[in-house]
């Protein structure tokens, strides 16, 4: 993890929204939503074990933006619609996967 998400974890909010990771390039890698920001993003930065393709897509996060909706419906079609418009690589990667959550 660098300093900047380091340093962005510190801020997130514990609101629902929906988050776009970022990779050395500035390309959207994967989208997602949460119910609590705070507590869902971070949780991709513990040392805690994951699934192969989350540690993978783990590796190439370089930064991380976030939207705050004002609910959790209102984050689950924000994250659709999102999806659907930038295709990041390990939305439709991990989407394949039948053992990821």
């Amino acid at each position: 993890m660098n300093d900047i998400i380091a340093e962005k974890l510190k801020l997130l909010p514990d609101e629902p929204g929906v988050y776009k990771m970022y990779n050395g390039s500035g390309e959207i890698i994967y989208v997602g939503k949460a119910v609590n920001l705070k507590n869902r993003v971070r949780q991709y930065f513990q040392h805690t074990p994951k699934p192969p393709k989350v540690e993978a897509m783990v590796s190439h996060i370089e930064d991380f933006q976030y939207i705050i909706t004002s609910n959790e419906t209102e984050a689950l079609t924000l994250e659709s619609n999102l999806i659907k418009a930038l295709m990041p690589r390990y939305n439709i990667l991990l989407k394949d996967d039948k053992h990821f959550p």
